[in-house]
């Protein structure tokens, strides 16, 4: 079995962590406007001051149904894309699903969080064919929205070439703020990185799992005013998590982060100095 792959259980339902690879960004990008002497207590930058992070898809087997949360990394773009991206598929969605004696055609319902090229570039197979033909994607009104009608700053994070197939085939499910998919699974509206990011809340015999998406990129980002860079509304990021974070802490929820490197499960504490930090989960 994949090295990376991790798993948890959250009553009836069993939550593997999987792996799409790894990539880098900027990190005064990823940081926004916390200073590198700061942010580089957390994690190291390369000779190009790009940080390291992991593409981390997730799948939740549920009542017979196998569902993905984000597809994986654009693997489309040629050498200079996976240059400047760092890109280093050491392991991919894929071969997570192949060891679990899994194939594409398995998954019942994908969850795009956002249709960012990061999260959601696996949409389509190198034929620009759906990857996953019999699943539903699933994916905000505002979000599609979005998607169609960029601007300078969200154009570059869009790419048609996975977005379209999906939709000319009918495959979406287009569903507009919270809204329940399945007894104890829903999707949670989580603006700010942009206006349609939806995260994914699983409650199920008390116990709660949330996928943050991009609200919460790595465990480094739990600090309120840690806010990165490319979030169109940072100040609306701001907002959410003043809004969330203190409820999921009281849930003792576990939380899953889109892009840390090294941590599938995570656990929020209290920062004694206000907000919330986020550190390994400890109980397997």
């Amino acid at each position: 079995m994949s090295t990376w792959i991790q798993s948890r259980q959250i009553g009836p339902a069993t939550v593997h962590s999987l792996t799409d690879g790894e990539f880098r960004l900027d990190g005064g990008a990823m940081f926004g406007s916390v200073p590198r002497v700061l942010w580089e207590r957390a994690t190291t930058p390369d000779h190009l001051n790009r940080i390291r992070l992991r593409i981390n898809p997730l799948l939740i087997q549920l009542d017979g149904e196998n569902i993905l949360v984000e597809t994986g990394m654009w693997d489309q773009g040629g050498e200079k894309f996976e240059a400047m991206y760092a890109l280093d598929r050491d392991e991919t969605v894929f071969r997570g699903l192949d060891a679990m004696n899994l194939t594409p055609e398995d998954i019942h319902l994908v969850i795009n969080t956002h249709l960012h090229f990061d999260h959601a570039g696996r949409n389509v197979t190198t034929l620009g064919e759906p990857t996953f033909p019999n699943a539903r994607y699933v994916v905000q009104k505002q979000e599609l929205h979005d998607a169609r009608h960029t601007h300078e700053r969200s154009r570059a994070s869009y790419l048609p070439a996975y977005i379209d197939p999906i939709e000319h085939a009918g495959l979406f499910d287009i569903v507009d703020g919270e809204h329940d998919l399945r007894p104890g699974l829903s999707v949670l509206p989580l603006p700010g990185h942009n206006l349609g990011q939806q995260g994914v809340v699983l409650r199920q015999d008390g116990q709660t799992l949330v996928y943050v998406a991009d609200l919460i990129p790595t465990l480094a980002h739990a600090p309120t005013a840690y806010i990165m860079g490319y979030d169109l509304y940072p100040v609306t990021t701001l907002e959410t998590r003043k809004r969330y974070l203190g409820q999921w802490f009281e849930e003792g929820a576990l939380i899953c982060t889109p892009h840390d490197p090294d941590t599938a499960f995570a656990q929020l504490h209290l920062n004694p100095r206000g907000g919330f930090t986020l550190a390994p989960d400890q109980h397997p």
